[in-house]
């Protein structure tokens, strides 16, 4: 085994942010690694800067989609495009911290754990962090996962040599919850390393923006695609809203 990390990175009219994410990648301690990026049909810069970018570095390779077609799609083609032993996730607009790769693949391999996720801080739109930071659960089995989604997208890393290339359902929204849950179903734990390693850009201007477009989503993720039962699927939904608050509010 190499332990090569597939990272896989989604990109929609990023031109602002994208450097700084491929930057982050560039300085990470550990360099066994493969950037993926697809794009799912920008109409900015963002595509001749990572065009830039896999021109002086083989690693880095670049997929434009035919069509805009979602996250989840995006996400899935760079997990079938990817060669790594292990698959990690970093959007377009977010960062890591330079020992990320370094630090959560020790963690996996010492320990044999096939699902990891990492602290992380949230920073502004301008990269300016905001003192909030979001502290990684130790362990979170299935159950714990359906009332909270406790693993950031930008944090996660899976082992692909035992659990194979799993993909995300084809849904809008909320397909990396989606695909935490499914892997949960096989895998007993997902751990968490408890230090921060990440950056989450918050680009919401309120956390009632999209409030009741969020429920709907998890809605539909719970009863559509886990095909929980009515009581189920509404208590996940309540609790996973409660959860939201509390974490934007800092309780």
């Amino acid at each position: 085994m190499n332990n090569l990390v597939s990272i896989i990175t989604a990109n929609y009219n990023s031109e602002q942010f994208i450097s700084n994410t491929i930057e982050s990648i560039l300085r990470q301690s550990y360099q066994n690694w493969e950037l993926i990026i697809v794009d799912d049909c920008s109409n900015d810069k963002s595509i001749d800067i990572i065009t830039l970018y896999a021109k002086k570095d083989s690693r880095i390779r670049l997929f434009v989609l035919d069509v805009n077609s979602g996250a989840a799609i995006v996400r899935n083609k760079g997990i079938e495009m990817s060669k790594g032993n292990f698959i990690a996730f970093l959007d377009s607009d977010d960062l890591w911290l330079p020992k990320k790769l370094e630090l959560q693949m020790n963690f996996m391999i010492e320990n044999k754990f096939l699902l990891t996720h990492t602290s992380y801080e949230i920073i502004d739109e301008k990269g300016i962090p905001i003192n909030k930071i979001i502290k990684c659960k130790e362990k979170l089995d299935y159950n714990r996962m359906l009332y909270s989604n406790e693993i950031g997208c930008l944090t996660a890393m899976y082992n692909s040599d035992v659990l194979g290339k799993i993909f995300m359902p084809n849904i809008r929204k909320r397909q990396d919850y989606a695909l935490w849950l499914k892997i949960l179903k096989s895998e007993k734990y997902a751990y968490g390393l408890d230090i921060v390693l990440a950056q989450y850009r918050d680009r919401s201007k309120s956390i009632s923006n999209n409030k009741i477009e969020m429920l709907k989503w998890n809605w539909n993720l719970f009863k559509e695609i886990e095909k929980l039962s009515y009581f189920r699927a509404t208590i996940s939904t309540v609790s996973c809203a409660v959860h939201k608050t509390l974490k934007y509010f800092g309780k």
